[in-house]
């Protein structure tokens, strides 16, 4: 067995990127998808937007609530919300929050800092 492209991550020695005063993330790329860690302090809010990549939000601990649609969708500890994609959505922190999004295809503003979105 081959173990070419086979890489191990460990989330500990990943450096947080500071995106606003109340988010930050830790992100790790595979060829298609990527995982992010997101740490929201409680009022952070993501502003509206969408994307190319279909998104799989888990919630470790807090609560955020997301407005997708002109409906409100609460997701606590525990919950895995499903955005499809290009699909606008935002979200505020109910609590201190921290969540793991998986994105596919990769979030390349991401990478490259072009999200602007957060900066607006």
């Amino acid at each position: 067995m081959s173990l070419s492209g086979v890489r191990k991550y460990n989330w500990e020695q990943i450096p947080h990127e500071q995106v606003t005063d109340a988010i930050s993330r830790k992100i790790v790329t595979g060829e298609r998808e990527m995982l992010a860690q997101v740490f929201l302090k409680k009022g952070a809010v993501v502003p509206t937007h969408d994307h190319e990549s279909e998104q799989l939000t888990y919630i470790f601990t807090g609560s955020l609530k997301f407005e997708i649609g002109g409906e409100e969708i609460v997701v606590v500890a525990g919950d895995v919300l499903c955005i499809p994609s290009r699909v606008p959505h935002q979200a505020t922190a109910l609590d201190d929050t921290f969540e793991l999004d998986v994105f596919s295809p990769i979030r390349q503003d991401w990478l490259d800092k072009t999200d602007d979105y957060f900066r607006r």
